[in-house]
């Protein structure tokens, strides 16, 4: 995919990046800034209505009007007057703004092929919902996903994951420009059409080099019967990329539909922000009583509470200990379940019961060798054990796999690239729009320090500090999995030198 910048005047707007330049000098513009600026530059001469400016900047989120006021002040201090003398942004009385610039549409950075991998290579691409009810768009996202699950666990497959595939969610392209930009081969569509006890699911197997269809079937079954077309369409396509089938361990499956739709839900929402935290909290706990036995609900609930304490700024206790036992009871009742696996190691390390972890870890990638998360959350432990050239390779792996991922992967790759002392590529990847949030903007602020960038850096421990007031180093320290003191020293000099709270 290629990301539009928009030059004007002395200005270059990088959206895709995050980044806002003055005669190629960085303007320390903050995350809303930089939405809603791309906004107005991307349609310029046009009035934006308030709501539609807000929506474009707190998507999802009811703000108060003023906090857009006072965001649209920062960016005319910051852009200075127009070439004119007038401003770059005009207010419309009681209605919006607008930009009333000119400019100049430039071409983004277009990522270069992704080469196949030496093994049969396939995305799943979003099954459609056909339903008349909207509502029905998390059971077809659910079967996608067990899809991408199902068929990862099979070694001789190079299986792509699931938040790069919902890129193309509700986007009309054609095969060839998807695999191409996947670096895949071969493409599974399907669409799915839930009515009362009925479920109709129709998939097809493409080719996407010759564009030709190799395998394709409609299953009309009854909606208790979900799991086991699942299953079958997964052996059907092993079959005709393998040539043979290959049954891998058996997963458990939840016994109550209203459990599986609620965790669905709930996965989608567990790191976009404090509050969508807690309502996934609800729903998982809900999905457990339905059904006590769900082990994919006892996983993601484990994270819940592990990115309260750990991200949200939530007590520590009693939400790690409960996290820990949560994951354990996961793999408990489902040990052939990588995610489960990964989730498990993932904790255990933050409890320094390190040679357990890294047990954990290895059992998760015998079971699902394209399991992204697993190798993302080992990139990270691997960085704060000191082996940083190992943690590189680790995040590589997990982009290669997940190539439009979430957030999370480019704060890991952001610390790796500080922790390797490539303080510039950890300021590019920082400063992308799809991590420029509150968790990674103490290292985006430790990498601007140790390049000399100091108001660049305090600026970005300022906001960094208003979502999470009571943040110190010491405190960070005490709960990262570190092994190595030599990288502990040198994040902790980093973060001295942003002026991070001791």
């Amino acid at each position: 995919m290629q990301e539009t910048r928009f030059a004007f005047g002395p200005f270059v707007l990088d959206p895709g990046a995050g980044t806002l330049l003055r005669n190629d000098d960085p303007v320390a513009v903050g995350y809303r800034g930089v939405k809603l600026l791309a906004a107005l530059v991307g349609r310029p001469g046009e009035i934006l209505a308030k709501a539609e400016l807000m929506d474009a900047a707190w998507p999802g989120t009811a703000v108060e009007e003023g906090n857009l006021t006072v965001q649209i002040a920062q960016l005319r201090k910051l852009l200075g007057p127009a070439v004119d003398g007038g401003e770059w942004i005009s207010t419309v009385p009681r209605v919006g703004y607008r930009f009333t610039g000119t400019i100049e549409r430039l071409g983004g950075v277009t990522r270069k092929p992704l080469p196949l991998p030496n093994k049969p290579s396939i995305a799943v691409l979003p099954f459609v919902n056909l339903s008349n009810d909207p509502e029905q768009d998390s059971f077809a996202d659910g079967m996608t996903e067990d899809l991408i699950t199902d068929l990862s666990r099979s070694g001789g497959l190079f299986v792509i994951a699931r938040n790069s595939v919902f890129a193309y969610k509700g986007r009309a392209m054609d095969v060839r420009a998807i695999a191409e930009d996947l670096g895949v081969r071969y493409l599974l569509e399907g669409s799915v059409r839930r009515a009362a006890d009925r479920v109709r699911i129709n998939a097809q197997l493409v080719d996407a080099h010759p564009g030709e269809h190799l395998w394709a079937e409609r299953f009309d079954r009854n909606l208790e019967d979900i799991f086991a077309v699942q299953d079958e369409v997964t052996a059907k396509i092993v079959e005709a990329l393998l040539g043979r089938l290959r049954t891998p361990p058996p997963r458990n499956r939840p016994k109550s539909l209203e459990a599986y739709d609620l965790c669905v839900r709930a996965r989608k929402l567990i790191d976009d922000s404090p509050q969508t935290a807690r309502e996934a909290h609800l729903m998982l706990t809900r999905a457990l009583s339905l059904d006590p036995d769900y082990a994919e609900a006892y996983r993601w609930l484990a994270m819940n509470h592990w990115m309260g304490w750990v991200h949200w700024g939530e007590p520590v206790q009693p939400a790690r200990s409960v996290a820990l036992e949560l994951a354990r009871k996961a793999v408990a009742i489902d040990p052939n379940d990588a995610g489960c696996r990964w989730v498990l190691a993932n904790l255990l390390a933050y409890e320094r019961s390190f040679a357990e972890a890294d047990a954990e870890f290895a059992k998760a990638i015998e079971l699902d060798p394209n399991e992204a998360d697993t190798w993302a959350t080992l990139s990270d432990i691997a960085v704060l054990a000191g082996r940083v050239e190992e943690g590189l390779e680790h995040i590589r792996k997990a982009f290669r796999l997940n190539p439009y991922p979430a957030s999370w992967y480019y704060l890991t790759l952001g610390q790796a690239q500080y922790a390797a002392r490539d303080y510039e590529a950890a300021v590019e990847t920082l400063r992308k729009d799809e991590t420029y949030r509150t968790s990674s903007r103490r290292f985006l602020a430790a990498s601007l320090a140790q390049l000399g960038r100091l108001d660049e850096a305090r600026a970005e421990v300022d906001l960094f500090l208003v979502a999470n007031p009571h943040f110190t180093t010491g405190f960070w320290v005490t709960t990262e999995p570190f092994r190595d003191a030599a990288t502990l020293a040198h994040f902790v000099d980093g973060f001295h030198k942003a002026g991070l709270p001791d």
